[in-house]
């Protein structure tokens, strides 16, 4: 699209235009984002963050040295006069600031909803709890497998604003939670919410207020993918939209079937690809999967060609990643689980029970919820972090416990629980943030203590 068509989508649906007066909130990676857009577009804007010095505060400078910059807190004054804000996904909505200014009548606005205006090429919309980053790179790769020229990002990676270009045939976008509940005008030519459970309440009014935010995935009129096997995802169809199921429990949609002793994923009745030709360790990695599958499939996407990308598809770092064998033992990095439905996912994906180590900061979820897998899966857990006493007190004696300072710590004490056979699961259901810059830092730290043990 040119600049003059995405004017006019801008001010049509947005009420944005040269006129406008612009807050940025938040200068991360997605405020920078915007800033740049904005600045391509001729709409005046200004910069507001928390922060001392936001990390990309020197590059914001340096690129567009007139804009007006407010750091070290949020300025009344800088509110008052916004008829806009763009809130970045890291701020929460329910600032003081931000609810004055939109109950003032300030429209809050998205760099999705700006994405959205930009493009009129298919996109592809994904979330869920668990899964979305695993999912949009798969659907990423089947993409290219499939000759289509394929852009991914969003929550994932790049952000949306960053994937524009003219040469680009399909958009696959991953969406937090904090992202869709300030999205206004996303019309995805497919949409899906993997999966639901307690993430984020912290942040959201509780698991219903958590699930409505999905929900916003499917505004508009594209095709729905839902998961068979969630309740609360099945809850969301909408009667009269084309919908796409999956299912490893069913034999629905797109499903595992069994034939002459082999699973196969399937397109109802047609056969696709036997679940030991996916190189990825965990039931769940097969839902996601066949979650792949149903979207690629609705996008006319050649069925080899997804096939083979699958079959390629080695996963993600700290999401079920296969550090090595030590001592007898197979250690799993899956510190991406930063929430309890990502735990316990994890925790079935295994026949054996496993060593699990866990804990970190639990965001306000209810460890109660954990309990089931642990006492199905689990011969013995490793606490760590924050919350680590949530989670001792939750398990309560039924499986034995110890508590430790850190990941490090973690490794050394399971490498003395281990025996010939055994898994060790980093899988934390808690966020890192309480310990560790992030849960990259945190499954590098597992890795590096690991690999310790081979010296």
């Amino acid at each position: 699209m040119d600049r003059e068509a995405i004017s006019e989508c801008l001010n049509a649906q947005l009420s944005l235009n040269n006129e406008a007066k612009v807050l940025v909130v938040g200068l991360g990676e997605t405020g920078f984002s915007v800033a740049k857009f904005l600045h391509q577009q001729g709409i005046p804007f200004a910069v507001i963050d928390s922060r001392d010095k936001p990390p990309l505060n020197d590059s914001l400078l340096a690129d567009y040295p007139d804009t007006p910059v407010f750091t070290g807190g949020f300025d009344e004054a800088a509110f008052n006069v916004a008829t806009h804000l763009i809130v970045s996904p890291g701020v929460s909505l329910q600032e003081q600031s931000i609810q004055k200014a939109l109950f003032s009548g300030a429209k809050l606005v998205s760099d999705i909803d700006l994405f959205a205006c930009c493009t009129k090429k298919p996109i592809v919309a994904i979330t869920g709890s668990n899964g979305k980053s695993t999912v949009t790179t798969m659907l990423g790769a089947m993409g290219q497998a499939s000759g289509v020229k394929t852009a991914i990002g969003g929550n994932l990676g790049i952000p949306a604003l960053d994937l524009i270009d003219d040469s680009v045939e399909l958009y696959v976008i991953e969406l937090s939670s904090f992202q869709l509940e300030r999205v206004s005008i996303l019309n995805a030519r497919v949409a899906t919410v993997l999966n639901i459970s307690a993430d984020h309440l912290d942040r959201h009014d509780g698991i219903k207020g958590y699930a409505q935010e999905k929900q916003k995935v499917f505004s508009g009129d594209g095709v729905m993918v839902l998961n068979a096997d969630d309740p609360i995802v099945k809850e969301m169809a909408i009667e009269g939209r084309e919908t796409v199921y999956f299912s490893i429990q069913k034999n629905k949609g797109f499903h595992l079937q069994n034939q002459q002793g082999d699973n196969y994923l399937m397109n109802n009745e047609l056969p696709l690809m036997r679940q030991q030709d996916l190189p990825l360790e965990g039931s769940h990695n097969v839902a996601n999967a066949l979650a792949a599958l149903a979207i690629g499939s609705v996008l006319g996407l050649n069925v080899e060609a997804m096939c083979k990308a699958l079959q390629k598809f080695s996963g993600l770092n700290h999401r079920m990643q296969r550090v090595a064998k030590v001592k007898g033992a197979t250690w799993v990095n899956d510190s991406k689980a930063t929430n309890i439905g990502a735990c316990v996912a994890a925790l079935q994906g295994y026949e054996n029970k496993v060593i699990l180590i866990a804990g970190g900061d639990a965001k306000g979820a209810d460890m109660q919820e954990l309990i089931p897998a642990i006492k199905a899966n689990a011969k013995s857990v490793v606490l760590m972090g924050k919350d680590a006493g949530l989670i001792e007190a939750a398990i309560n004696g039924s499986v034995p416990t110890y508590k430790v300072e850190s990941v490090q710590h973690a490794v050394q004490l399971a490498a003395t629980l281990i025996e010939e056979g055994d898994n060790v699961l980093l899988s934390p259901a808690c966020a890192s943030i309480d310990q560790y810059k992030n849960y990259q830092d945190r499954g590098d730290k597992f890795t590096a203590a690991v690999m310790e043990l081979l010296l």
